[in-house]
């Protein structure tokens, strides 16, 4: 595999890795109401798991309250028991045409917990980001030992995986405090 090639390898993992916490992180509850509560959420529908994104679309009218208006009538039972389900505890409200999901505010103690989670989620991407770089050096050295490029070539190829590895956790934690100072807020 060429250098190019290993870089830009290392680089779209990391990029996922990223992209996946972003994604976690908005289905992490503050206390106020966001879309990403329950976009995410499975809902058994049309015979098979999809997300609640798929099945309507998801609004926030007000500052403490979601609204979810699926495209099928037919899908509304569904995606009440898929909230139920879920450990959101969240009571939805069914008036026949669409959802609505009143969100109570949150304790200290539940904030403390989302804040605990969000750093879990965030070492856990540091972790896949450490892996990433690990297996990008190593392709890095098995290059060199099969002559596809010089040993100056290895270093600096290496050198700019350590790089890519440093922007990509400092984009991390700029996320999850953000996140959590968004949790923290009253």
């Amino acid at each position: 595999m060429a250098a190019d090639d290993i870089l830009l390898d290392v680089e779209e993992r990391m990029e996922k890795a990223v992209s996946r916490l972003k994604s976690d992180l908005a289905g992490i509850r503050t206390g106020r109401a966001n879309p990403g509560l329950v976009d995410s959420l499975k809902v058994t529908a049309y015979g098979s798991q999809m997300p609640m994104k798929q099945l309507g679309s998801i609004s926030c009218p007000e500052p403490m309250q979601i609204v979810i208006r699926p495209f099928d009538p037919t899908t509304l039972k569904e995606i009440e028991k898929a909230i139920i389900a879920s450990d959101l505890g969240f009571t939805p409200q069914n008036d026949g045409n669409f959802i609505r999901l009143n969100i109570p505010p949150m304790s200290a103690e539940t904030r403390k917990k989302m804040v605990v989670r969000i750093r879990e989620m965030t070492e856990e991407t540091k972790i896949a980001l450490r892996n990433i770089r690990r297996d990008g050096m190593k392709m890095a050295e098995k290059g060199e030992k099969e002559k596809l490029f010089s040993e100056n070539d290895r270093d600096k190829l290496q050198e700019e995986i350590q790089d890519l590895i440093k922007k990509y956790e400092k984009d991390v934690d700029t996320m999850s405090k953000s996140r959590e100072a968004d949790v923290l807020e009253d």
